[in-house]
């Protein structure tokens, strides 16, 4: 099973019956160069993450609506994550866009609403409600990020497609359970919309939507 065919069916609820808010914040979690490394973190999903991520900043920006990046400091020592090394930074696609972000955020844990500056502070002064998270990991920052929006009282929505993460293993023994990425990807489905925290869509479906509801000149 791909993350494109996850257990959760969005065929009769789909994001084009929610109105894509002109001030929807698109959030852009550690889309960085560090995730790239394979011989750090092993087998990933989803390949079309990139270009999926790469789509909805553009629809967010040609159509006015705000783009935040979230950027992950590492704070242990030798990861790749960490401020000191080249995987610190954005991928070049991100890096390319930067210039459009209306906020950006730098956190060392899972959630971007622990991070520096105040994500839900810029959100209220913005008057925002509705929130579109993608990035990586799925299961990790994404997802965390996703829970504690939807807690909050944001309306969220996750795109899937627009998300990857890798194999986990719950600790270094040869028994340790042990689940493939795209497993994590449906388990994360599962949670978020399973437990009302966020709805599982599409990218074409959020591109479509906000490109639907921009005003003509946006559209042209």
């Amino acid at each position: 099973m791909t993350t494109n065919e996850t257990v959760i069916d969005t065929e009769n609820d789909t994001v084009n019956d929610t109105e894509i808010a002109a001030n929807s914040a698109l959030l852009v979690i550690d889309v960085q160069q560090g995730f790239d490394d394979s011989d750090f973190w092993g087998p990933r999903n989803n390949p079309a993450a990139e270009e999926n991520i790469a789509a909805l900043m553009d629809a967010w920006e040609q159509t006015g609506r705000p783009v935040v990046l979230v950027q992950h400091a590492s704070r242990t020592p030798g990861s790749v994550l960490a401020p000191d090394q080249p995987g610190y930074a954005f991928k070049e696609f991100v890096a390319e866009r930067a210039d459009g972000a209306a906020l950006h955020i730098t956190k060392s844990v899972n959630s971007s609403f622990y991070g520096t500056p105040d994500l839900a502070d810029w959100l209220t002064a913005q008057g925002v409600g509705q929130l579109v998270v993608a990035g990586i990991q799925t299961n990790m920052c994404v997802e965390t990020t996703a829970r504690m929006a939807g807690n909050l009282g944001y309306e969220v929505l996750v795109p899937l497609d627009a998300t990857h993460t890798f194999d986990l293993a719950a600790g270094p023994g040869p028994g340790a359970p042990r689940l493939t990425a795209d497993q994590l990807a449906t388990a994360t489905a599962v949670n978020l919309q399973g437990g009302d925290f966020a709805r599982i869509v599409t990218t074409a479906e959020l591109v479509t939507a906000a490109r639907t509801a921009a005003p003509a000149a946006a559209r042209a």
